[in-house]
Parts: C-alpha cells; sequence; structure tokens
C-alpha cells in the first residue's frame, strides 16, 4: 500500500502547503525519499520549491516538454494512453522529488464531476477517469522510489478533491483555533462521510469482465490533525482563542472519526492531535528568502540570536511532528 497523505481543510490558509513542505524535507533529514504533489491549482506548493526561473519555464512551456500533472492528466480525458508523469528532481535534495502543480487544473473538474455519475450506468471509461489519480500517483510512486506521498490540495469539497481524496490513503487536517477553520473540519468530516458511500455504490456496478485493480481503493483512512499558527492573537480577546481551541478535540472526534470524545479529553492529552505548530513569524521571510525550511537556516540565512533559538525549536518540532506520522501509519499496518 502507498503511503499517500493528503493535508486538507476546508478552510483555507491554515498552514496546510507550508506544513507540507516543511515534513517533506524532514522527512528527507531522516533519509527517506519524499514525492511531493501539488493537486491545488493555485500551485503553491510548486512555488515553493522551484525557482522563479524554473516556474517561468513551465508555465512558458519554453522546454516543450509536458512537465506538469494537468499535462500527464488530459490524454486520458480525451481516450488516448496514460502518458507518464514529469517527476521534477529538487536541486537542492536528492530525498525529494515534485509533480508540479498547473492553475489550468480547475477545468478538469467538470469532467470528473460528470464522470463520476456516469460511473452509476457502469461505464468503464468513466471509472478510468474517476480513479485517475491512482493511476498517476502508483506511477510516480514507482519511478521515485518514494516511500512518502505528500499531497496538497486545495480548500473545497469539488470533484477534483473528491477523485484525489478516494485516491488517497491517509488525511492529515491542519487546524486554527478559529470558528472557520472548524468548521471546514466539520464539513470534511460530512464529506468524506459522504464519498466514501457514493464510490462504494459505484464500485459495485463496475463492470464484471474488466481489471477492477485501475479503480480507486477508496479508503480515506483520518491520521488526525494538526493545529497550525497558534498562539495568542493581540487583537482578540484570550477567552474567545481558547474557547475554539478547547474545541477542536472534540469537533474531530464527532465529525471526523464520528464518535463522541469524553469531556475531560483536551488537546494536551487527545491522542488524536499529531501536533502543535507554532507560527514562525521571524522565520517565514528567512525561509522565503533562502528557499529552505525554516528549520534549515543558517547563520549566513539571517538566522543569528533570537532567530536561531526559534530555528533550533522549528526543527525539534517538525522532527517529532514527521516521526509521529511515520508511527501512525505503521499502526494502521
Amino acid at each position: 500500500m502507498m503511503n499517500t497523505i493528503v493535508f486538507f481543510n476546508n478552510k483555507g490558509g491554515v498552514g496546510k502547503t507550508t506544513s507540507i513542505y516543511h515534513v517533506a524535507w524532514m522527512l528527507s533529514e531522516l533519509g527517506h525519499k519524499v514525492l511531493a504533489v501539488d493537486l491545488d491549482p493555485q500551485c503553491n506548493l510548486s512555488s515553493m520549491f522551484l525557482s522563479e526561473e524554473r516556474l517561468a519555464e513551465i508555465v512558458n512551456r519554453e522546454s516543450g516538454v509536458s512537465l506538469t500533472i494537468l499535462d500527464s492528466l488530459e490524454p486520458i480525458t480525451e481516450g488516448e494512453a496514460y502518458v507518464p508523469v514529469h517527476i521534477e528532481s529538487i536541486s537542492d535534495n536528492e530525498n525529494i522529488s515534485l509533480l508540479i502543480g498547473d492553475l489550468s487544473l480547475s477545468s478538469f473538474e467538470d469532467q470528473l464531476s460528470k464522470k463520476w455519475t456516469d460511473c452509476l450506468n457502469s461505464e468503464f471509461f468513466a471509472f478510468k477517469i474517476s480513479s485517475i489519480f491512482k493511476t498517476l500517483l502508483e506511477d510516480a510512486s514507482k519511478r521515485s522510489e518514494a516511500d512518502y506521498i505528500l499531497i496538497d490540495v486545495g480548500p473545497n469539497l469539488g470533484a477534483i478533491n473528491r477523485s484525489v481524496l478516494i485516491s488517497t490513503n491517509f488525511i492529515i487536517i491542519p487546524v486554527a483555533p478559529d470558528l472557520f477553520s472548524l468548521q471546514g473540519m466539520k464539513n470534511l468530516g460530512a464529506a468524506i462521510k459522504r464519498w466514501k458511500e457514493e464510490w462504494e455504490e459505484r464500485v459495485n456496478k463496475f463492470p464484471t469482465n474488466k481489471d477492477k485493480s485501475i479503480i480507486a481503493d477508496g479508503k480515506m483512512l483520518p491520521l488526525g490533525y494538526i493545529i497550525m499558527q497558534y498562539s495568542a492573537k493581540e487583537d482578540r480577546p484570550v477567552k474567545a482563542f481558547s474557547q475554539w481551541f478547547d474545541r477542536i478535540p472534540h469537533v474531530y472526534n464527532e465529525h471526523i472519526l464520528k464518535t463522541i470524545l469524553d469531556t475531560n479529553v483536551s488537546v494536551n492529552n487527545d491522542p488524536n492531535k499529531i501536533a502543535f505548530i507554532k507560527h514562525y513569524h521571524s522565520l517565514a521571510p528567512l525561509s522565503q528568502e533562502a528557499r529552505k525550511p525554516m528549520f534549515l537556516l543558517k547563520h549566513a540565512d539571517g538566522a543569528i540570536g533570537s532567530h536561531a533559538e526559534a530555528v533550533t525549536k522549528c526543527h525539534e518540532t517538525f522532527e517529532a511532528l514527521s516521526y509521529r506520522i511515520i508511527a501512525r501509519i505503521n499502526e494502521t499496518r
């Protein structure tokens, strides 16, 4: 089974892409091969990994070679043979590779919606399209020899994300302690339940004379949640901040796991919490300028004094987070 992990919340702006970027780098630091997959039409993950010059080459198609994820998806939708997806090497790290995003990926939404419906009519091609991300991820996983595949998606519940999630084994939910982030978690829980049921209904209608191995497994196992960017807001009452903070474990259990949590459980002792990730305000601009993760910033990058101390703490945090992700995946075996 592939170690495919999608980081997803229906609420944007919770640090999802940043967490994927840093976990990818940390897993590589721990000796693992990582494939980062940018399936968010905003392409922020690709922008974090690649230089402005390389991005310009890709967007302008200067090489004449198919480089983005969409370049590989489009031939299948037109009834042609699958074109192996381009795997981009990350120049600063031989253990990380990338499937490059595409701003036009959202144009694929309507076709996925139609094929989702056509699966109910036992149309083989509809299953092939609905499971297209399984094809892409399995191919890229084998060729990159990745131990872990980290997937970034947009903060919506559309057809693309539905098809991505049914092809994904694990889900991690980044969440911030605020009303809309928790509502996003509730929406995601309802969507996962619905998508699982709908996909099971469709799989039961798969043509009996066709190879069933092409269709997505629909596992979507929740690994837990990461509390992102937690720090008291100077412009908000501490009481209001704590109100949402304390509700996270109960919202996760009720809406993601469909269980009722003991009232004594808090974020401090909730086994479903994977990590707290502070908002490293002072390190973010240095990281962007150096084009490296915050925990690898050096003195030459401006990480001196209090910045250097923050780098050390950041490294400890993401190292612990990565080990916990590995452990939780192993627990599912």
